[in-house]
């Protein structure tokens, strides 16, 4: 019954016959003790879910950086809404199709392998080779369904993109925004490779990426104005719609990492650091008077 290797291993027939050790098929995962692929039943963890919805709010602020770039407003406008928002549309509809597709198909209650280490997520490099003679090759999704759904929500994502965003483009902005379009043609596809590269990475490191991530982009945001000033930066931040929605986005990214840091296990220590979420913006505009450089 033994099988080599961390993954290979037999998968029983009809008949209760044992086929020989190899990979087990998609979403079953192999019993370390009796070293036969079951199907796995586990549910996503409140982790998994978080690294899923990092996924998603990864597309979803990219296509919203893009518009915004090549749409040159300073001002929301009833176009720029309706962009943003078939954006958001694409990006929710392509994530719910996704989830429908995994086992069990046509349902919410998704079933996973869980994830027990960081080598689940790089089966390739892990072929067994028995008395260094012929390697046996039992690559599979360790990590059902997080390998796979990724990739199907990035096809999904392009998909809809292409098929409704440029009529939408052609209406309201038939210049600017189909800039955007382009955009998403080349992010996706290297959003796609670094998945396949650095996908178990990300899954333990993105907490860390959306905290630090956050903070930078806050700080890039008010280093953009020109008028550096504490009381200009406050004005332009309270009475600007569109500095006030872009600096509540960046709150919402930071409470999002320290959520998906602490994943909220003593509510009664974790609950309170949501508190800290402005900290960051209130520093730089209390401190921007010391870091101007006219000043220095």
């Amino acid at each position: 019954m033994f099988c080599p290797g961390m993954y290979c291993g037999r998968i029983r027939s009809d008949g209760l016959e044992l086929s020989d050790c190899g990979p087990c098929p998609r979403g079953y995962r192999r019993n370390d003790s009796s070293f036969i692929c079951e199907l796995c039943t586990d549910a996503l963890s409140f982790y998994d879910w978080l690294y899923l919805g990092f996924i998603v709010a990864t597309v979803v602020v990219l296509h919203w950086f893009f518009i915004d770039m090549v749409c040159m407003r300073r001002s929301f406008t009833k176009e720029i809404l309706i962009l943003h928002g078939a954006a958001l549309l694409e990006v929710i509809v392509a994530a719910f199709i996704s989830l429908l597709l995994t086992h069990p198909i046509g349902s919410l209650n998704v079933h996973s392998c869980r994830v027990r280490k960081v080598a689940d997520w790089y089966t390739v490099f892990h072929n067994p080779i028995p008395n260094f003679e012929e390697t046996i090759h039992c690559t599979q999704e360790a990590v059902y369904p997080l390998y796979t759904a990724v990739f199907v929500f990035y096809g999904l994502c392009l998909i809809f993109m292409v098929t409704f965003r440029p009529w939408l483009s052609k209406k309201f902005f038939p210049k600017q925004s189909k800039m955007a379009i382009y955009a998403a043609l080349y992010f996706i596809p290297i959003l796609f490779v670094s998945h396949v590269l650095f996908g178990g990475l990300l899954y333990y490191a993105f907490p860390h990426l959306v905290l630090v991530l956050s903070v930078v982009s806050c700080a890039a945001h008010f280093a953009v104005k020109i008028d550096q000033r504490v009381k200009s930066l406050l004005v332009s931040t309270l009475l600007e719609p569109r500095n006030l929605v872009i600096l509540l986005g960046h709150w919402c990214l930071h409470a999002y990492g320290i959520i998906s840091l602490t994943q909220l296990e003593d509510l009664s220590i974790h609950g309170p650091l949501i508190l800290l979420v402005p900290i960051p913006a209130v520093f730089y505009i209390l401190t921007s008077k010391f870091t101007d450089p006219n000043k220095i």
